[in-house]
């Protein structure tokens, strides 16, 4: 399997985020990756490491959630591989429930959000936000 980096969705990833049901609840695997210094769009300059930028990122976001109805439902550091093979581990996972798509794209359009997310871009080498819904394994 091959992984690419990405740090936001590509077009055809939106399209298909709008169609079909975009009112039962979600959830977002996050698979993170840490730049080594932070590197602010804006180019301000910074002493931040990628995990303390996207730290910053964290700490906004759950407020963020919080007035769409969503939450952080788990974070945590990825300490080892159990079955499997991959080149390189991620760095951390988080785990955020969202009421709706409609309810995530309302916080992700939130110009308070976009200037948290401004943090989230500068930390991130890379990640995959993989969409969850609840049913049948």
């Amino acid at each position: 399997m091959k992984v690419k980096n990405h740090t936001r969705p590509h077009q055809t990833q939106m399209e298909g985020f709008f169609e079909g049901d975009t009112k039962t609840p979600i959830a977002m695997l996050n698979l993170l990756k840490f730049k080594k210094k932070a590197e602010y769009e804006d180019g301000r300059e910074t002493d931040l490491t990628g995990k303390e930028a996207y730290s910053i990122y964290g700490q906004e976001v759950t407020k963020h959630l919080a007035k769409i109805g969503g939450k952080l439902v788990f974070g945590g550091k990825i300490s080892r591989l159990m079955i499997g093979e991959v080149e390189d581990l991620w760095d951390s996972v988080a785990i955020a429930q969202y009421p709706s798509r409609k309810a995530m794209l309302e916080m992700l359009m939130d110009p308070d959000y976009q200037k948290s997310e401004a943090h989230r871009a500068a930390g991130l080498e890379g990640q995959l936000n993989i969409e969850i819904k609840e049913g049948d394994l």
